[in-house]
C-alpha cells in the first residue's frame, strides 16, 4: 500500500511526464484515453462488497460457536483478510481518493484495523518497491532474508537462507503459510523505527486490531479451538498475499549497482503480467496486470484491463520485451528462478 511511484522522483506517473521520454508518449495516450479518470461507483461498490462480508464472515463466527467448524471461517476470513489488503493497496495508489488525508485514513483504517499490518510501513516498502522493482540494493523485496533472489546474494547469504538457500523452492509455498504473521510481526517492529510517522495512531489501531481479535476468539472458542483457528486463518492469509505478489516479479531479470534503466523499461523489463479472464482480475485484484500498475499505479484497477493492449502495443513499437503468461506457468517461472539463485548453496553443500 504507497503512493504511486513515477518516473524517478517517487511521484504518480498520471501527473508527471517526462517531456521527450519514451514515457511520456505513452502516457499521453493513455492520459487521453480518459484510462486515468476516477471510478468512484466501481469503488462504493468493491469497498461496500468486502466490508460486507468482512462483517458477515465475523457475525457467523460469533453465532457458530465453539465448534471445529470454524476452521472453514477462518479460511474464509484468510481470503477477506487478503481482499482487504488489495483494497487498502489501491486506496493508498491514490486510485480512491485524490487527497493524502482521506488516503491515508482509509488506509490505516483497512491495513492497521481491519487487517492488523502496518499502513505505514508497508507504505514505505512499498514506495521503493515501485521506484525501483527488481534492484537488489535499492528493491526491499529482493533483498535477502530467509530466501535469496540471485545466485550473488546466495554465496554471500547467512543464517536461515543459507540452510535452506539451496532447497528454498521447495520450501516456498510451505514458507507462505507464516507470511501472514511477517505481515504483522513487521509492522510492530517498524514501529520502534526512530522518526516513524504517525506512530501512535498506527500503534492503537494495531492494538485494538489484535485486543479485539483476542478477544473474539477467546470467548467463542476453546483455547485450542482458537489456536487452531489463527493457525489456518494466518496460513491462508500468508498463502494467498504470497501468490498474488509472487506472479508480478519473481522469475524476471533483476537489476544491481548503477543498473537503472529509464522508467519505461525499468517497469516493463522487470514485471510479468498473468493471463486470464475476469476471476483471475478478481482473485488478484487487478495485480494480474502488474505492468500497467507499475506504469500508472493510480489508474483505478478496473481500468488496467483496457490499458494493457494499448500499453503492449506501444511496447511492440519500441521493441521493449513485454512478459505475460498464464498463472500456473508464472508460478512455475518464479520456482525455477529460486532454484537457480540458490544453486551456489547447493554447490556448496556437496563439494
Amino acid at each position: 500500500m504507497a503512493p504511486a511511484a513515477g518516473p524517478d522522483d517517487g511521484s504518480d506517473t498520471a501527473g508527471t511526464l517526462c517531456e521527450g521520454s519514451d514515457f511520456s508518449v505513452l502516457a499521453r495516450r493513455i492520459t487521453d484515453s480518459g484510462l486515468m479518470e476516477r471510478r468512484p461507483g466501481y469503488y462504493v461498490a468493491r469497498i461496500g462488497g468486502v466490508a460486507a462480508l468482512y462483517a458477515g464472515a465475523w457475525t457467523a463466527f460469533a453465532l457458530i460457536g465453539p465448534t471445529w467448524w470454524q476452521l472453514a471461517v477462518g479460511g474464509v476470513l484468510g481470503v477477506l483478510f487478503s481482499q482487504i489488503a488489495l483494497v487498502a493497496h489501491d486506496i493508498a495508489h491514490r486510485q480512491v481518493f485524490r487527497l493524502r488525508r482521506p488516503s491515508e485514513a482509509a488506509g490505516r483504517i483497512a491495513g492497521n484495523l481491519c487487517v492488523g499490518m502496518s499502513y505505514g510501513w508497508w507504505q514505505d516498502k512499498h514506495t521503493r518497491h515501485h521506484a525501483n522493482p527488481n534492484h537488489e540494493e535499492l528493491d526491499p523485496d529482493v533483498s535477502p532474508d530467509v530466501l535469496v533472489w540471485s545466485q550473488g546474494q546466495a554465496r554471500s547469504a547467512r543464517g536461515v537462507a543459507r540452510w535452506i538457500g539451496g532447497r528454498q523452492a521447495y520450501w516456498f509455498f510451505p514458507l507462505l503459510t507464516l507470511e501472514g504473521m511477517n505481515l504483522h510481526v513487521a509492522g510492530v517492529r517498524a514501529l520502534f523505527r526512530p522518526a516513524y510517522k504517525q506512530r501512535t495512531l498506527e500503534a492503537v489501531l494495531l492494538g485494538a486490531h489484535v485486543v479485539a481479535y483476542v478477544t473474539a476468539l477467546l470467548l467463542v472458542l476453546t483455547p485450542l479451538q482458537a489456536l487452531a483457528f489463527a493457525a489456518v486463518h494466518q496460513a491462508v492469509f500468508g498463502v494467498y498475499m504470497g501468490c498474488t505478489f509472487a506472479p508480478n516479479h519473481k522469475g524476471m531479470p533483476t537489476l544491481t549497482g548503477k543498473d537503472r534503466p529509464d522508467f519505461l523499461r525499468r517497469q516493463v523489463l522487470t514485471s510479468r503480467n498473468v493471463r486470464g479472464g475476469r476471476l483471475t482480475d478478481l482473485v488478484l485484484g487487478g495485480l494480474n496486470y502488474q505492468i500497467e500498475h507499475h506504469l500508472f499505479p493510480s489508474m483505478p484497477t478496473p481500468h488496467l484491463r483496457r490499458a494493457q493492449p494499448m500499453v503492449k502495443a506501444y511496447c511492440a513499437e519500441l521493441g521493449i520485451a513485454y512478459a505475460e503468461s498464464g498463472l500456473a506457468s508464472s508460478y512455475a517461472q518464479a520456482l525455477r528462478h529460486l532454484h537457480h539463485a540458490g544453486a551456489p548453496l547447493r554447490a556448496g553443500a556437496t563439494a
